[in-house]
């Protein structure tokens, strides 16, 4: 937890005044958002099935990446009427689908400018 008047808590707030594409990076940004959006929008709509396409993720991340997507209203929550124990699934809001081309543009730019290495391992097909 960070203190109200701390120095970044002040810098943060005035990056999202000036710019509203901060305050956009902020709900996206993360390790792991744009692959839990894209996943879902893939259809792995559920927290096993999450779990399971985003083999290095724990639990406990993507619990929270989860909420704070929901928080910023990119995904809803919904029960599944009739499952026992309780089934839950995420699902993009307009918010959330508006993002996926976004998304996309971005892998496409990273492709052409980013650095990162290359590894093997299978993700959600954002970036083909």
């Amino acid at each position: 937890m960070r203190k109200e008047n701390s120095t970044n808590v002040l810098n943060q707030q005035f990056l999202f005044q000036v710019c509203e594409l901060n305050s956009a990076i902020a709900m996206i940004g993360g390790r792991w958002k744009s692959q839990i959006v894209y996943s879902i929008y893939e259809g792995n709509n559920r927290f096993h099935l999450l779990k399971k396409e985003l083999i290095n993720i724990s639990e406990q991340v993507l619990g929270r990446q989860l909420k704070e997507l929901e928080t910023h209203a990119i995904i809803v929550k919904k029960e599944i009427p009739g499952s026992i124990p309780q089934g839950i699934e995420y699902i993009l809001t307009n918010k959330g689908l508006e993002l996926i081309p976004i998304l996309k543009m971005l892998c496409d730019w990273g492709k052409t400018y980013a650095d990162g290495k290359k590894i093997n391992i299978e993700l959600p097909h954002l970036c083909v």
